[in-house]
């Protein structure tokens, strides 16, 4: 039983997947801020082009 949680103490792939999983949130996040940003001086562009037609 010691050596079970000894060998589980020193797996190191659990917090190696915990950061990947914190890097793809933080992309995800970084991509829906820019989404929304960049949405709304598009939609803005659309509207003023079609006012002007």
């Amino acid at each position: 039983m010691g050596k079970k949680i000894i060998r589980l103490v020193r797996d190191k792939s659990g917090a190696t997947a915990m950061e990947y999983g914190l890097i793809v949130a933080g992309i995800a996040v970084a991509i829906i801020v820019v989404t929304g940003t960049l949405g709304g001086k598009v939609s803005g562009t659309f509207t003023t082009i079609s006012g002007l037609l």
